[in-house]
């Protein structure tokens, strides 16, 4: 037996299907588009992040950007490196330097506390406050951590060194130890003032630490 049905009758026995049809439809473009927005990352850093003296594509945010790409994963990073920028500059500016619809930070500072002796309680204090206010914000951060000059002394060495593991500790971020690490000290990978990388430089710096960074991404509530 057969039943055909048509006309109003029809199309109102078809309105609960069809409700049910956009509700999943529905969710399932709003999962793809989740899915499509590529990982943000801010890089909040110095002159050592900005790419003193160097084009845009050979700073460290663009060069780790395509690294990571490279690897198969989707994820764009802003450049927030402000030259000669000190600890409390970056929490100076870290609201508008960190945008909402941030998926984590990359946080380089210290360098230039260390090269103007200033107290470490000053950078430690600095950091403390902006990695408690990304957590405020639920934006995890890896830390990139900087070494004191070696010409500071020991005891201001011990002591600025310290920073950076007792925080990351305090804070459950990750650590990279040290930002400048197989690139300190080697005049064929810096510039002629002896302190920032080159282009071939900043490229020891992104191998170096992308497994540290593929580590953060993965950690990410994201992915």
């Amino acid at each position: 037996m057969r039943f055909c049905f048509s006309g109003p009758a029809a199309r109102d026995a078809a309105r609960p299907l069809l409700g049910i049809l956009v509700v999943v439809w529905g969710f399932l473009m709003a999962g793809t588009m989740a899915e499509a927005r590529s990982i943000r990352l801010v890089a909040l850093g110095d002159s050592l992040t900005a790419g003193y003296q160097l084009a845009g594509k050979d700073a460290f945010p663009s060069v780790l950007e395509a690294a990571l790409k490279a690897k198969g994963h989707d994820v764009v990073i802003e450049n927030a490196g402000v030259s000669g920028d000190t600890t409390t500059g970056g929490l100076e500016r870290l609201d508008w330097s960190v945008p909402e619809g941030t998926d984590g930070v990359i946080l380089e500072l210290g360098a230039n506390d260390a090269l103007r002796g200033l107290d470490p309680a000053i950078p430690e204090k600095a950091l403390d406050q902006i990695l408690t206010r990304l957590k405020a914000r639920n934006i995890p951060v890896l830390i990139a951590g900087m070494y004191a000059p070696r010409n500071n002394g020991e005891i201001y060495a011990k002591a600025f060194d310290a920073i950076y593991p007792r925080l990351a500790r305090n804070h459950g971020a990750m650590l990279y130890p040290f930002f400048l690490d197989g690139v300190q000290g080697d005049a064929k990978l810096n510039l002629a003032d002896g302190i920032h990388p080159n282009p071939a430089g900043v490229r020891v710096i992104v191998e170096r630490i992308l497994p540290t960074v593929e580590a953060f991404l993965k950690s990410l509530p994201k992915a």
